[in-house]
C-alpha cells in the first residue's frame, strides 16, 4: 500500500466512527478491529516516509489511538507532530496538532493540560488571524470545559463556535456544535434539579 491508497481508505472510517451521546460526545468506533488494521497500515508506511508524510501519518495514528481508547499512544504520536511543527514554524498545522494533542490528553483524563493546549491554540489563532481553525479550538475547549462541569464557560465557547460555523455554512459542523449545546442544556437542567432537591 502507498500513502495515496492509505489516504483514500481513511474515508471509509467515517462510517464506523461516531460521537457517543452517553460520554460527552467523545469519538468512539463501532469496529475497533478495522481501526487496528488501519493503525497497522499507517505504522508500516512510516518506515519509508518523508517528513511531510510522517506528519500526516503520526497525526492519523494519534487520532485513531485516541478513538480506540489508547490515549498514551495517541499523546506520543501527536507530540511528535507538535514538536516537528514548532521547529518548522508552520502555525496552521501547529494549531491543528495542539487541538489533537489536547483531545488525547482529555481522553487520558488530563483535562487541565488539555485546556492548556486549547488555550495555546486559541491564542495562536487570534494572534495570527488563523480563522479557519478558530471554531474547532472553541468547540474542543468547550467540550473539555463541559467534562469539567464548567458549564457557563463551555456554553460561551460553543456559542462562539456556532456563530463562526454558521458563517462558514458547513452544516455538519453546525450540527456538531448544536449537539454539544443540547447536551450542555441537559447537564444544566440536571444540575439545577440536583440543586433544587438539596433545598
Amino acid at each position: 500500500m502507498n500513502i495515496a491508497d492509505f489516504k483514500e481508505n481513511l474515508f471509509a472510517l467515517n462510517d464506523i466512527i461516531f460521537f457517543d451521546q452517553n460520554d460527552y460526545l467523545r469519538e468512539k468506533t463501532s469496529n475497533p478491529l478495522k481501526i487496528l488494521q488501519v493503525i497497522s497500515d499507517a505504522e508500516a508506511l512510516l518506515k519509508d516516509s518523508d517528513e511531510d508524510d510522517k506528519y500526516f501519518l503520526y497525526g492519523t495514528l494519534g487520532n485513531l489511538y485516541r478513538i480506540i481508547e489508547q490515549p498514551k499512544k495517541a499523546i506520543h504520536s501527536l507530540s511528535y507532530c507538535l514538536n516537528h511543527l514548532v521547529e518548522e514554524r508552520n502555525l496552521s498545522r501547529e494549531v491543528v496538532s495542539l487541538i489533537r494533542l489536547g483531545e488525547a490528553l482529555k481522553y487520558d483524563s488530563n483535562h487541565i493540560e488539555a485546556l492548556d493546549k486549547f488555550n495555546v491554540a486559541l491564542n495562536l489563532c487570534k494572534a495570527n488571524k488563523i480563522v479557519e481553525y478558530l471554531d474547532f479550538v472553541l468547540q474542543h475547549k468547550g467540550k473539555c470545559l463541559m467534562e469539567l462541569a464548567i458549564l457557563n464557560e463551555a456554553q460561551e465557547c460553543f456559542l462562539e463556535a456556532l456563530a463562526l460555523r454558521k458563517t462558514k455554512g458547513n452544516f455538519s459542523l453546525i450540527d456538531s456544535t448544536q449537539q454539544a449545546l443540547n447536551l450542555l442544556k441537559e447537564l444544566k437542567q440536571h444540575r439545577a434539579s440536583i440543586d433544587n432537591s438539596d433545598i
